[in-house]
């Protein structure tokens, strides 16, 4: 070392005389060896790395966050308290930089009886002052809420302790316990004795009243509408064969046996368009086949008007039916086709004589019916239910023109109504997108089906073997419920691909349930395979909304459609 000291001082000599240097070097090298020798134990240690401060000198313990609530090791006072470490965010504003844990600040945690918090609540409703608990003095007055003069007045007496009776606190009542006087026995509902049950405005008042009741009554008053006069006109002349039968009789020289009970054996799908019936002049509401027979299409529409079809030969419209002020919602045949009901906008459900286009009764609740269904029993075809927008199913008897039952539980319009389980039960369905189940003259429904996922079903119709019920959903598809099962949800027969939201587009099974058709709202028509629910096919049949579409119950592959062009269709 005494050595390196003197190579610092004589620094300057070594420049004029490289040999001087030379022999410093070797007797340094020399004194070292000796040293070495000399004690092992004793090593001089030449250290050229700079001197370095680490992280651990400064912190042994690792930083806790301070917003973490779990901590996986057991810190030291020093660790859990120390000071945040680092440069402040630079464009944090100083409410923003503010210590808290709410979102409005910071809450200190204190601790509070519960009771005596709900003493202190009761008090200052009551009586208008309560302790302040964040005043920790023995002064009274200093930790007042509220009125603290009132406070004063009643010495601090909470609404748990006794206090004199105010004026009006405790008003008498009249009383008759007397449970012999069955007129004038009161019990405890007798009235207070200072009660006034009849207040009279003054005059002022009472002016003010007539005048405000006076325009109302002006504004409100309701011009009573006589129903239409009812009329009919036959357009063919041939109305009656040689033997002396109306057109509602069925035919049979078309090849095709009407009367059939069982349906075809197997059914296709239409390729072509065979007929178009034009008549209407406005879109077409809803279309139904003559009952079992199917040979006379009876159709409804925007127009005011009725009509109805020849299915087979020349294909005319046989009779139109002019009743109904405003556009024709719905129609529907009785069990023997020789009358139907219809209803229209104009708030009046309407019985017709097929035959002779006699308007035979008309029926109002003053609410616009949407549907409208006879009772399919035979000892019942005297009976018929329409879904009105008042949330009611009103039920009408046909022989005394009045109300005998309504159903009266939906919490929106009624759309549809359907019987099932033999005619003893019927479905309806409604906006508020719920679907009831009742028993026929029980007016509370014995099953209700509602999901937050389902939507409304403006079109229902049962299969032809009154196994399943299809419904047409306001989501873009078609579900199904098993009417045999407790009317079990369908999860996976669901038929998608057409586009009806915000349209009560009908759907219909083929006779051998086979095929699903449906309606579009861009004139399509959609065919879906029963047992895959795979879209089969799907063609243009409207230039408007293809609003209806059945398939003939004795043809293989023969389907009428409807649509808000105004035009009906025939395919096969």
């Amino acid at each position: 070392m005494d050595t390196l000291k003197s190579y610092g001082e004589n620094s300057s000599d070594s420049d004029e005389n490289p040999d001087t240097e030379n022999n410093e070097e070797a007797s340094y090298t020399a004194h070292l060896n000796y040293n070495k020798n000399e004690n092992k134990s004793q090593i001089a240690v030449l250290d050229a790395a700079p001197m370095v401060v680490t992280k651990e000198d400064i912190d042994q313990g690792s930083p806790i966050d301070p917003t973490t609530k779990d901590l996986q090791f057991n810190p030291r006072y020093e660790q859990l308290y120390a000071p945040k470490v680092g440069p402040d965010h630079p464009f944090k504003t100083q409410q923003e930089s503010m210590k808290r844990n709410q979102l409005a600040g910071y809450t200190e945690p204190s601790h509070m009886n519960n009771f005596q918090f709900e003493t202190q609540r009761r008090t200052f409703t009551s009586y208008g002052y309560a302790l302040d608990p964040s005043v920790d003095t023995g002064d009274v007055s200093a930790s007042v809420v509220g009125n603290a003069d009132a406070m004063e007045e009643s010495k601090g007496i909470t609404v748990f302790e006794a206090m004199k009776k105010r004026p009006g606190d405790k008003r008498k009542r009249v009383r008759n316990t007397d449970a012999s006087d069955i007129d004038g026995y009161l019990g405890p509902w007798g009235k207070y004795v200072d009660e006034q049950t009849v207040s009279k405005p003054s005059e002022e008042d009472q002016a003010e009243l007539d005048e405000i009741l006076a325009k109302r009554n002006k504004k409100g008053k309701k011009v009573e509408e006589k129903p239409m006069e009812e009329k009919s006109t036959l357009h063919i002349k041939d109305s009656h064969d040689y033997q002396g039968r109306s057109f509602l009789h069925i035919p049979q020289d078309i090849g095709v046996n009407l009367k059939s009970e069982y349906p075809p054996d197997k059914c296709f799908i239409p390729k072509k368009q065979i007929h178009t019936w034009t008549g209407h002049t406005k879109g077409v509401s809803a279309i139904r086949w003559f009952p079992k027979s199917a040979h006379l299409l009876l159709s409804c529409s925007m127009d005011c008007k009725i009509k109805i079809w020849e299915v087979y030969n020349k294909r005319r419209c046989v009779q139109t039916y002019l009743g109904h002020r405003q556009a024709v919602r719905d129609v529907t045949f009785n069990n023997t086709g020789t009358q139907f009901l219809s209803c229209g906008y104009d708030r009046y459900c309407k019985l017709w004589d097929t035959e002779t286009g006699e308007c035979i009764s008309r029926f109002t609740s003053r609410k616009v019916p949407y549907c409208v269904r006879f009772n399919p029993d035979e000892d019942k075809q005297h009976l018929f239910v329409a879904g009105t927008s008042d949330k009611k199913i009103v039920c009408w008897d046909i022989r005394s023109g009045d109300v005998v039952q309504e159903y009266d539980r939906h919490l929106g319009a009624v759309n549809t109504i359907t019987f099932v389980d033999q005619n003893r039960r019927f479905v309806s369905t409604s906006d508020d997108k719920s679907l009831r189940v009742w028993e026929w003259d029980v007016p509370v429904d014995f099953k209700y089906i509602a999901d937050p996922s389902m939507h409304s079903m403006p079109a229902v119709t049962l299969s032809p073997n009154g196994k399943w019920l299809g419904c047409q959903s306001m989501n873009n598809q078609i579900v199904i419920f098993n009417v045999l099962n407790r009317f079990k949800y369908m999860r996976k027969k669901i038929f998608k691909g057409h586009m009806v939201a915000g349209y009560a587009c009908m759907m219909d099974f083929s006779p051998d349930m086979s095929y699903l058709i449906s309606g579009d709202a861009d004139g399509k028509l959609y065919i879906w395979d029963w047992k895959t629910t795979k879209l089969f096919t799907k063609f243009k049949a409207h230039d408007d909304v293809c609003i209806a579409c059945l398939w003939h119950p004795h043809e293989t592959s023969k389907i009428v459609t409807a649509g808000w062009d105004g035009a009906i269709k025939f395919w096969d």
